[in-house]
């Protein structure tokens, strides 16, 4: 999935001269945790609620009223901004752009076409929404964990003997990570099958695989089967 998918295509943003309260203002007017800062139609930074509350008045300066919104209307979003923002194409794909985020230990970033127009935000929530989307869980289902031998076929002898107890595929993954070489780790998420079904498969998956655990949140109560 692109991130052209997957962004906010309506994006807030505000002048390097506005003031902070302004900037306050337009973020809870708006509900955004950052936007973009912009100076004569340039992408010079952005602001985050991070940045807000950092140049929010101390508690240690005992202030009145007053003297708060005095203060916040003098200061001035280039003052308190995140300089020479990371910007991400919109073409790249969500995989690619959360690796980024994550990198750079940031919460979001402008989207930035190649004449560098300013064509949406991907934020982290927009990323945990594509990964919900892409794993299949949103749907009600069951998933299973499974270590297999790390050779042809193997995925696909799984998949067969689920679709003989009549599941339905929501998703299906694989890991190498943390695993023995020989091996993988897959993720198989299944609906359309009643629970002693799923019970039951647990037994035949472990003829040809190692089941870790299924999860079922078909039931009205979410629960974990050991397998």
């Amino acid at each position: 999935m692109l991130v052209s998918d997957s962004m906010s295509k309506i994006v807030f943003s505000i002048n390097a001269k506005a003031s902070l309260s302004k900037a306050i203002t337009l973020q809870q007017k708006c509900q955004v945790n950052m936007f973009p800062v912009l100076d004569e139609g340039k992408l010079v930074g952005v602001i985050t609620d991070h940045d807000i509350q950092r140049a929010s008045i101390s508690d240690k300066i005992a202030l009145d009223t007053h003297e708060a919104i005095d203060l916040v209307s003098n200061v001035l979003v280039r003052e308190v901004m995140t300089p020479n923002p990371i910007t991400i194409p919109p073409d790249y794909t969500v995989e690619e752009a959360a690796e980024i985020l994550l990198s750079n230990k940031i919460a979001g970033a402008p989207v930035q076409d190649t004449k560098d127009n300013i064509v949406g935000v991907l934020t982290r929530s927009d990323v945990l929404r594509v990964i919900i989307l892409l794993t299949g869980g949103n749907i009600k289902s069951f998933q299973y964990a499974l270590r297999v031998k790390d050779q042809p076929g193997s995925i696909s002898e799984i998949v067969h003997v689920m679709r003989d107890h009549g599941c339905r595929f929501a998703s299906l993954l694989f890991s190498y990570h943390g695993v023995p070489a020989g091996s993988r780790d897959i993720y198989i998420r299944v609906y359309d099958i009643k629970d002693d079904v799923a019970t039951k498969l647990i037994d035949k998956l472990n003829e040809i695989a190692t089941v870790h655990y299924v999860v079922d949140t078909i039931s009205k109560e979410r629960k974990i089967i050991i397998g």
